[in-house]
């Protein structure tokens, strides 16, 4: 699907005609953008740019070329969006293309909320978007934005995890599922924030956007900062939250442990009782007693008893 953003009787005109571009020029747009494109969208958008698209395997690259590079007709930057699925994120890519003429290309395989929020502030304010930079910077704030609200979930959720621990319920496996869980999506969106303050990096070292565009990035790489700082906590904190509940596994297993070998030694001299009446010898004087079996009985419950007692006097339980 392609969206092309006109410039037209002082308002923004949205138009899904590729045939357009055999009578507009590079004035007349300001943005084009592509989701999941067809070829034949692909090819006419080619056409009129006069550039090659980013393909995917081009914008899943790591190396700093493949996140920011400026050529004699384009700057090209590609970046990774987050999209929530419950508890956990995928990443997708998405490819940016602006001409020297200030018209920007966006190319995606997902439908995103910051795309339809920059459109929305678009339409309330065309005027502060006169050109395809001013459109960039405002998807990646819009980006920033939502990625603080991605740091400040997850930060809920590690803190309603710690205060589940700190509770004293029972800790299971399910817990231990739960942190593994955070951490990565911690991991993953830490590197998402990342990868936009490489992007803003380049923006900032580049000397072909508009002036008034370079005081809004120093605020955004300031904010990306922040972020990055917050999700090293959140991670860090994750990291503690581990640690305290495999100890507290640990102490409840001890104590089952104890359970079994305390009472394995109450029983201990009670079976060497049982042990010796039942090897049946003939001299036993016990055998022909008509009280040998209650002997033996109380015997073994007084055995038992004071090992029991001395266990408790140690304070051993």
């Amino acid at each position: 699907m392609i969206t092309i953003y006109l410039k037209q009787y002082n308002k923004i005109i949205r138009n899904a005609d590729t045939e357009l571009f055999d009578e507009l020029g590079f004035d007349d747009i300001l943005w084009i953008d592509l989701l999941e494109p067809s070829i034949k969208e692909q090819k006419a958008v080619e056409n009129f740019m006069e550039l090659s698209l980013q393909t995917k395997q081009q914008v899943e690259e790591i190396e700093s070329t493949s996140k920011y590079s400026e050529t004699e007709n384009a700057i090209i930057s590609n970046s990774h969006f987050f999209v929530p699925q419950g508890e956990s994120f995928t990443v997708e890519p998405v490819s940016f293309i602006i001409s020297n003429e200030g018209v920007l290309v966006s190319m995606r395989q997902a439908e995103f909320r910051t795309f339809r929020e920059a459109e929305k502030r678009l339409q309330m304010n065309y005027r502060s978007y006169s050109t395809g930079y001013h459109i960039l910077i405002s998807l990646l704030e819009v980006r920033i934005d939502y990625d603080a609200d991605l740091v400040e979930m997850v930060g809920k959720q590690v803190a309603a995890v710690s205060k589940e621990i700190s509770s004293g319920s029972k800790i299971d496996k399910e817990v231990l599922y739960r942190i593994n869980a955070l951490q990565e999506n911690t991991m993953l969106l830490r590197e998402n924030i990342f990868d936009r303050q490489r992007v803003l990096s380049s923006i900032l070292r580049s000397e072909r956007f508009p002036n008034d565009i370079y005081p809004r990035l120093q605020l955004m790489l300031k904010d990306v900062s922040s972020l990055i700082s917050h999700a090293d906590f959140s991670f860090q904190r994750l990291d503690y939250i581990q640690d305290a509940a495999l100890g507290l596994i640990n102490i409840e297993q001890n104590e089952i442990v104890k359970i079994f070998s305390v009472a394995a030694v109450v029983f201990m001299p009670a079976t060497l009782v049982a042990s010796m009446y039942g090897m049946n010898f003939k001299m036993m004087p016990e055998l022909d007693w008509q009280y040998g079996y209650l002997w033996a009985i109380a015997l073994m419950l007084t055995v038992s008893g004071l090992t029991f007692w001395f266990f408790k006097f140690k304070k051993w339980l």
